[in-house]
């Protein structure tokens, strides 16, 4: 699930820009590499010394001709220091030009305004500093198109201002995403899976992943989990981390509590064990602790299957 990147450096990226882009030879002939130019060029030089990886920049599109076009006092110092500004690490901006090379050729002045946004949206230096970090294409959107993202996700799922932002800020590749996936796991949740609409905006304000997660992938877990080992949906919404989890450590662990006689989910019961210690405990602490056997017992268990 990938963030759209610019088809070009400048031009403003439309809502439904969807097309992946594919890389294509982005130096002239004579050279393969912009290795072959870091000694001729100042900017490519100063930028491997910040951490940015060349071999990483060319395969974006049109990234490599944009970096040789750059002058380092005149075009990228002043990024630099925004992104500082921002709240980029120093260790982080290279890493982070690795993956957004094209943030160098935006007017800083736009780029000012598109914070002042999310300020005026009570977003926190702090915030917003995880969130450009964790979502490097952020900042290249418009102020327009982040105001209809926090829109959709406000409406669509009816959370209030403050857990819409909560929600972005935990998973800010939401505002920069394409948004088709994400309308499609919210159907799949309320069609297929059979949770109400308050349940869906529970579940995935507990694990915003779900927004993005392969639809197939939804659609087995929950298979298991409610007809398999008969989770009702009021439990899954109270537990939707079970969701992140792999079925096979589900399946594995479900199966070893049934062959034990302890594959207990209801909470009413005495010996009720929780979606959670069944999924994030390690190995060994699911083992004694909830499946009250040993680590040897587990596996020779798991030959069997």
């Amino acid at each position: 699930w990938d963030d759209i990147q610019p088809s070009s450096a400048l031009e403003v990226i439309s809502e439904e820009e969807a097309v992946q882009i594919v890389a294509e030879p982005l130096l002239p002939i004579q050279s393969s590499t912009l290795r072959d130019y870091v000694d001729h060029s100042e900017t490519l030089e100063k930028l491997v010394h910040l951490g940015v990886d060349l071999s990483q920049v060319e395969k974006r599109q049109k990234a490599g001709q944009l970096l040789l076009t750059l002058d380092f006092e005149k075009d990228v110092k002043k990024i630099l220091l925004f992104l500082k500004d921002v709240g980029v690490e120093d260790n982080q901006l290279g890493p982070f030009l690795t993956k957004n090379p094209y943030i160098l050729a935006e007017d800083l002045e736009a780029l000012e305004t598109r914070v002042a946004y999310l300020k005026s949206k009570k977003f926190g230096k702090s915030e917003i500093a995880q969130m450009v970090s964790r979502a490097p294409y952020l900042l290249l959107f418009s102020v327009e198109r982040l105001d209809n993202r926090l829109g959709f996700f406000k409406n669509e799922l009816g959370l209030s201002v403050k857990k819409t932002k909560d929600l972005v800020i935990r998973l800010p590749r939401l505002l920069t995403g394409k948004l088709e996936p994400v309308k499609e796991n919210l159907q799949v949740c309320q069609i297929e899976l059979g949770f109400q609409r308050n349940e869906i905006q529970q579940i995935v304000y507990k694990t915003p992943k779900i927004l993005t997660a392969s639809k197939k992938r939804l659609r087995q877990t929950f298979d298991y989990l409610h007809n398999v080992m008969g989770i009702p949906h009021h439990m899954l919404t109270r537990f939707p981390q079970v969701f992140n989890s792999k079925l096979l450590r589900i399946r594995e662990r479900h199966m070893f509590l049934a062959f034990l006689g302890r594959a207990q989910y209801d909470p009413a019961q005495p010996s009720y064990i929780s979606l959670d210690q069944l999924v994030s405990l390690p190995d060994e602490v699911f083992c004694t602790e909830i499946a009250k056997a040993s680590m040897q017992d587990f596996e020779n268990f798991l030959k069997t299957l």
